[in-house]
């Protein structure tokens, strides 16, 4: 095994996005190349409905994909294909914007609103490609639980296990990892992918060495980070001893392609951008349902 080390951590920025929901950003325009094909990683946790309740109303997409994921709470969505539904507690709403999409993501008053949306880029050939949606419910998801670890496998495989979802244009793995305190797991990845976490909750060690050595060598990261890993086949993680642990993993195939990014949009080049833009004031923008 080749263990992933850590190359960066990320803390992101306080922001405001839609119509004044308060998140954070934690990764975005300035990390494209280090995160490819990770565009954005947005952040919310709040036991304030104010914070929230005022939504991302109606807006468009072209040229990604977003992965709404929801630990606490309800979103009530929509779209111009004509699909309404509601992403609830452990559920997941992954949209293939694609040649153009216009849609809305409303969050619902709760004890605790928590939960991520990640942006992953389109390659160049599939950027046009017709939009498509899937509404992954928790009880979809398949959960392995041993050894004081819960891995619920959203996308792509954990192991043996596949996953609610089957990636068809970037190769992605997304994977909701409780681990109780003091207890380790390792996940194979493959050895070129990207590869982060994103820590929910408690303190977690992504140091070979588990704390079974000299635990002063061994380092502990606490929620609302994400850790960038280095190559490699294998991550290791530790919570502490102290407290459970949750994080999500995310992995996937870098593109390696020219990004030109305009809010909501994110083609190749500057032309391609200008063009969607230009087709939004023209009502030409959607080219499908």
């Amino acid at each position: 095994m080749t263990f992933r080390r850590i190359e960066q951590i990320v803390t992101g920025s306080r922001a405001v996005d839609g119509a004044g929901v308060r998140l954070l950003r934690v990764i975005g325009s300035e990390n494209v190349k280090v995160f490819d094909p990770f565009l954005m990683l947005d952040a919310f946790d709040s036991s304030d409905p104010d914070d929230y309740t005022k939504g991302f109303p109606w807006h468009p997409h072209r040229g990604i994909e977003t992965v709404t994921w929801i630990a606490n709470g309800n979103i009530e969505h929509g779209d111009s294909l004509g699909n309404r539904g509601t992403i609830r507690d452990g559920g997941c709403q992954w949209m293939t914007a694609g040649s153009g999409i216009i849609h809305q993501e409303m969050p619902m008053a709760a004890k605790r609103m928590l939960g991520l949306q990640l942006w992953i880029n389109l390659p160049a050939k599939d950027k046009m490609t017709a939009p498509k949606y899937r509404d992954l419910k928790a009880d979809m998801i398949p959960v392995i639980e041993k050894d004081g670890v819960r891995v619920a496998v959203i996308a792509g495989k954990f192991r043996e296990t596949i996953g609610a979802m089957h990636c068809d244009y970037v190769d992605a793995t997304v994977l909701d990892i409780s681990i109780e305190a003091g207890c380790s797991i390792d996940v194979p990845v493959s050895e070129k992918d990207t590869v982060f976490a994103y820590i929910i909750d408690g303190d977690i060690s992504f140091d070979e060495d588990r704390g079974e050595g000299d635990s002063t060598k061994v380092r502990f990261y606490e929620r609302r980070r994400a850790v960038l890993l280095s190559e490699g086949d294998t991550v290791v993680m530790t919570a502490s001893k102290a407290k459970d642990a949750r994080c999500v993993l995310f992995s996937g195939t870098p593109l390696r392609e020219s990004v030109a990014w305009g809010g909501p949009i994110v083609m190749n080049t500057q032309e391609e951008l200008d063009l969607a833009f230009r087709e939004l004031e023209e009502n030409t923008f959607i080219k499908h349902g």
